[in-house]
């Protein structure tokens, strides 16, 4: 016999306890058992007032984000929505069924306001790591460190290019976005290198096309990760420009340092992080091994002898060629002693242009100039620890470790759906980036830890 559901929406009381339809094993559960909230009061309060009617509940807000983040849901009206509806929302934000949801305005007031000014998504995002640490996820053993671009928003209409003139002080420009770049002129002269492109909506943002495709105007977010269980220990936005990437390292890793008193043994990335600089900053300042392929533009690839095939002289800071010839810096005495130093941050070394001429190896040497010179950057020994590392086993699977930041670059863009940012400027895009991370960390915790973390003390890496 056909059923028919009975009407049962017409009854004046019911008994309905939230708690008892959230399963056990739901992620937010999860994640609720690896937050604390416990110090965001107190590091917020210098930036409520004291009188006036009470506020919207910090910690809602906050919560409401990390449901956001956690599920991809983008859209401040859309999330405000979506917790009206879903019941584990509403748990995990701590909201009965008859308690209002927030509009969508207030995340705007408060994200632009007294949350970028407490930067309390990177307090949120320290603690989140501090609870990674008590749980035992971080050995602290071994970084990883990359980048990945995302677009930002802003069309590639609302484009001029960089060097045409722009009114900034026209009105329709006036946006928070704009008064942030141009302080930041003020303060870095960032204008000293113009920009193939500028937006008029966004003008942090770089114009690039390092993905293969259309060029478009992006910020890049970098990582870096503890390599054991790919735990982010730190997040940092920066434009799309590779020079700026490799620099937020530094930032990174000294800022790792201060908060959690955590300093990698080896540090592992990819190419982009093996110039000389780079490496010397590792193995000279820091004490890091690097991890990371040496860029080395000196093998040749026409038959000719390579650099490696002369002999360094540390003592006499010279080069012999196989011939048993020397090559130097200078050949003759100056009466003021000069350093030979580039702008590049090299020394040039010279053969005598008669040993040249003499040699019978000659067109294997140096077939189209008179004498053979080599180009050696001051930082060349940082560069020969990097060669003497990538020949160890530790570094192949350092190699295979370095994945691991790749992943987690696929899961914010594919899971956590952050492949178009929302926030405009470098300080939105490092809210965004900041959050997202702090969401990963928590995933990944709750996961890993479903029963959550020691709730007292940190417990001491391995």
């Amino acid at each position: 016999m056909m059923g028919r559901q009975a009407s049962g929406q017409d009854r004046l009381f019911y008994s309905f306890n939230l708690e008892d339809h959230i399963p056990q094993n739901h992620l937010l559960r999860g994640i609720d058992r690896c937050l604390d909230f416990a110090g965001l009061r107190e590091h917020l309060a210098e930036h409520y007032s004291q009188i006036g009617r009470p506020s919207i509940d910090p910690e809602l807000m906050l919560r409401m984000l990390v449901v956001g983040y956690c599920y991809g849901i983008r859209s401040e009206r859309r999330l405000c929505e979506e917790l009206h509806l879903n019941l584990a929302y509403r748990w995990f934000c701590r909201l009965s069924l008859e308690d209002a949801v927030p509009d969508h305005s207030t995340f705007s007031k408060n994200r632009h306001g007294r949350f970028r000014d407490s930067g309390v998504f990177r307090w949120l995002f320290d603690e989140v790591v501090r609870r990674c640490m008590a749980a035992g996820l971080v050995k602290a053993e071994g970084f990883a460190v990359d980048a990945s671009i995302v677009e930002a928003d802003a069309s590639s209409q609302r484009g001029v290019a960089g060097t045409e003139s722009v009114d900034w002080k026209d009105p329709a420009l006036s946006t928070r976005a704009v008064r942030e770049y141009l302080e930041g002129l003020d303060a870095e002269a960032l204008g000293k290198v113009l920009p193939k492109k500028i937006s008029l909506t966004d003008p942090q943002a770089s114009w690039t096309a390092a993905t293969g495709g259309p060029a478009f105007f992006a910020y890049s977010t970098n990582y870096l990760i503890d390599a054991e269980h790919g735990v982010i220990m730190d997040v940092q936005a920066t434009p799309a420009h590779r020079t700026a990437e490799v620099e937020s390292t530094k930032l990174m890793v000294d800022r790792v340092q201060e908060q959690f008193g955590l300093k990698p043994e080896r540090l592992i990335g990819d190419t982009a992080y093996g110039t000389a600089p780079m490496l010397s900053w590792m193995v000279d300042e820091k004490g890091i091994e690097p991890h990371v392929p040496v860029w080395d533009r000196t093998q040749r690839d026409d038959g000719t002898l390579s650099s490696n095939e002369f002999t360094w002289d540390e003592q006499a800071k010279e080069y012999t060629c196989p011939q048993g010839r020397p090559l130097r810096s200078q050949w003759r005495v100056f009466k003021i002693e000069r350093s030979h130093i580039t702008k590049a941050d090299t020394v040039i070394y010279r053969a005598s242009q008669q040993d040249c001429a003499n040699c019978p190896e000659k067109q294997r040497c140096c077939p189209t100039t008179p004498m053979r010179k080599i180009v050696r950057s001051v930082h060349e020994a940082a560069r020969d620890v990097g060669r003497k590392i990538a020949t160890t086993e530790q570094y192949e699977r350092s190699r295979c470790q370095r994945k691991k930041v790749e992943m987690l670059f696929a899961h914010l863009k594919r899971i956590l759906r952050l492949d178009r940012l929302r926030l405009r400027g470098l300080s939105g895009a490092m809210d965004e980036f900041t959050m997202a991370a702090a969401v990963q960390n928590l995933r990944r915790l709750a996961m890993r830890v479903p029963q959550g973390p020691p709730t007292q003390g940190t417990a001491t890496p391995a």
